[in-house]
Order: C-alpha cells, then sequence, then structure tokens
C-alpha cells in the first residue's frame, strides 16, 4: 500500500499539492485524472523520490520513502515520466536491460537476460530488439520505455500518460497488457491517463486532482458521473453505461 499523509508541494511559493491524505491499496490499477496543471506529475515525482517535499509523508508498505536507501526503493518501485528525451544511440534491448539495472549492476546474468527476452516479446518489441531507439517511432518508443520499468521487475509501477503517442490500437493493446501484469504478475500499477474512459474500462479505481487538491476517489463506476465531470473538468457531458462501464460523452 502507498499512504500518502498530508503532502504539500510548493514551487518558489507557489502550492503545486495541497494536503493531499490518500491510501492506494497494493494491487490492481489507480488512475490519476485531471485537468493540466493539476499536480499529477508533481505527485508521481515524491513518491518516487525525483523532488524533495517538506511537509507530510510517503510510505510505501510501510517504509519511509525520504528514509529508505535508494537502492531499497528501486526494487520496490520504478516509474515512467511524462518527459523522456532520448538522444543516444541505444539499442531496444539495450533499453530494457538499463531497467535490470537494480540487480545486475553492470553485469546483466542469464536471469536479467531471460527477462529481458520475454519482455520484447510481452510487449511485441522482438522485432526491433537490435534497433536503435532514434530509428523508431514516438510510439514505438513508448512502448519500449513502457517495458523497461516492467524489466525492473518492481511491486510498484508508476506510468507517468503512457498512452503519448500511442494510436488507437496501441493504447488498448497497452492498456490491456496493464490489466493483464496487474492481475497476473501481483503488480501495482499508478497510472496517470488524459482519457477518463481508459480509466474507467480498465481501472480498479479513480483518484481526481484539481488544482493540487484532491477532488475525488473511488471506483469508476461511483466516481464518473456528470456531477463529478463538471467538477474536475468544467465539461457538461454525458455518461453512459456500455457494458457495465460508466463511458463519457464528451466529444459532443
Amino acid at each position: 500500500m502507498i499512504t500518502i499523509d498530508q503532502v504539500s508541494f510548493q514551487i518558489r511559493g507557489t502550492e503545486i499539492l495541497k494536503n493531499i491524505n490518500l491510501e492506494i491499496p497494493k494491487g490492481g490499477i489507480t488512475a490519476l485524472v485531471g485537468p493540466n496543471g493539476a499536480g499529477k506529475s508533481t505527485l508521481f515525482s515524491l513518491m518516487s523520490r525525483l523532488n524533495e517535499f517538506e511537509q507530510g509523508k510517503i510510505s510505501i508498505d510501510g517504509m519511509d520513502i525520504s528514509k529508505t536507501p535508494s537502492d531499497e526503493m528501486a526494487k520496490k518501485i520504478a516509474i515512467l515520466r511524462q518527459e523522456n528525451s532520448i538522444t543516444s544511440r541505444i539499442m531496444v534491448k539495450e533499453m530494457l536491460m538499463f531497467g535490470r539495472y537494480p540487480y545486475h549492476k553492470g553485469r546483466p546474468t542469464e536471469e536479467d537476460r531471460a527477462i529481458v527476452e520475454n519482455t520484447l516479446r510481452r510487449f511485441d518489441l522482438y522485432d526491433l530488439r537490435g534497433r536503435y531507439l532514434t530509428e523508431l517511432s514516438g510510439g514505438q518508443r513508448q512502448r519500449v520505455l513502457v517495458a523497461m520499468v516492467f524489466c525492473q521487475s518492481t511491486d510498484y509501477l508508476l506510468l507517468d500518460e503512457p498512452l503519448n503517442n500511442l494510436d488507437m490500437y496501441h493504447s488498448r493493446q497497452l492498456m490491456r497488457q496493464l490489466r493483464h501484469i496487474a492481475d497476473e504478475h501481483q503488480r501495482t500499477i499508478i497510472v496517470v491517463l488524459h482519457d477518463v474512459n481508459y480509466a474507467s474500462a480498465y481501472a480498479d479505481s479513480i483518484v481526481g486532482l484539481k488544482r493540487g487538491e484532491l477532488v475525488l476517489h473511488g471506483k469508476p463506476r461511483d466516481v464518473l458521473n456528470s456531477d463529478n465531470l463538471e467538477k474536475l473538468f468544467g465539461v457538461d457531458a454525458q455518461v453512459v453505461d456500455v457494458n457495465g462501464h460508466n463511458m463519457v460523452m464528451h466529444y459532443l
């Protein structure tokens, strides 16, 4: 379980997060949604210790992240950031091996190689394994980055907008894979999504942030309704039932 207790965060005197209290259960998929600038990526950066905070406490399975050694954290939680600028000539298979670094420390074992090969096949990247990332499309690179995070074999995966640059087919395929990973591998996945319909279809719970404050938290069927969408996004949208999922008709 990830416990966020009275966490606030400021940048040059501007409040980005305001007294966030949240418990994310172990297992399943939790989707973070909200308008641009809501603080979703900032919350991710605090949970993964990419940014330090002065107020509040975050713990993972009872471990205070501010007091946990970095090598232990790297085996507990992995993050895919929204901004990933890759300019060096790195092959796909080498990129996935970076995800194993907390274990092999620069000396990959047969187990590490087996995990990388299995992950290449799982994410439909095997035929691209010898290609350089600079030769791939934006969507292909995004899939490689998600696969690298999966290779880290952590209990918790933080994915900040993993559907960026993915077309309709690969977006759905990735969400299906994340659902399978959560169910079959008992991983806890926290994912930032802009499309609330993907959150409704694949997440176990939804967390809504707006202007740095927690606005809603609950199961998709309970929280995805017209009133909450108006409160969170400022849009008047119809919500309809599609195969037991609340789907938002926000395009009309």
